[in-house]
C-alpha cells in the first residue's frame, strides 16, 4: 500500500476546468485510477492509466477529461475540461500493481478524496 493525497478540487461554473493531483510513492505502481462518487450513487471509475501507457475513460468524460502520471514527480493528474453539473462528486485516486484491481475498485491504496462542485 502507498499513501495517496489528492488536491485540486473546488467550486467552478459549468464549462470551466480543474486539474486534480494525487501525490504518493507511485513510480513503481503499475496501475492508477480516478473514481468519483455522489451521495446515493455507486462509486464509478472515471479514468485509469498504467505504467505501460494504457488509458481508459468512462464514456461520460471522454473528450473532456485527461489522465496522466508523472512518475518523476510521484503525481497522478486528472485534467477536467468543459465541466458539467453532473461531474459534481468526490474524486478519489487509487493505485495497485493489478490493473484489474484498480478498474474493479478493489485496489489496495486509496486517497481521502477531493470535492469537485460544478454549479452556476
Amino acid at each position: 500500500q502507498v499513501q495517496l493525497v489528492e488536491s485540486g478540487g473546488g467550486l467552478v461554473q459549468p464549462g470551466e476546468s480543474l486539474t486534480l493531483s494525487c501525490v504518493g510513492n507511485i513510480a513503481n505502481i503499475h496501475a492508477m485510477g480516478w473514481f468519483r462518487q455522489t451521495p446515493g450513487k455507486q462509486r464509478e471509475l472515471v479514468a485509469s492509466i498504467t505504467n505501460g501507457g494504457a488509458i481508459t475513460y468512462d464514456d461520460s468524460v471522454k473528450g473532456r477529461f485527461t489522465i496522466t502520471r508523472d512518475n518523476a514527480k510521484n503525481t497522478l493528474y486528472l485534467q477536467m475540461n468543459s465541466l458539467k453539473p453532473e461531474d459534481t462528486a468526490i474524486y478519489t485516486c487509487t493505485a495497485d500493481d493489478s490493473y484489474y484491481y484498480v478498474v474493479s475498485g478493489r485496489a489496495a491504496s486509496w486517497g481521502q478524496g477531493t470535492q469537485v462542485t460544478v454549479s452556476a
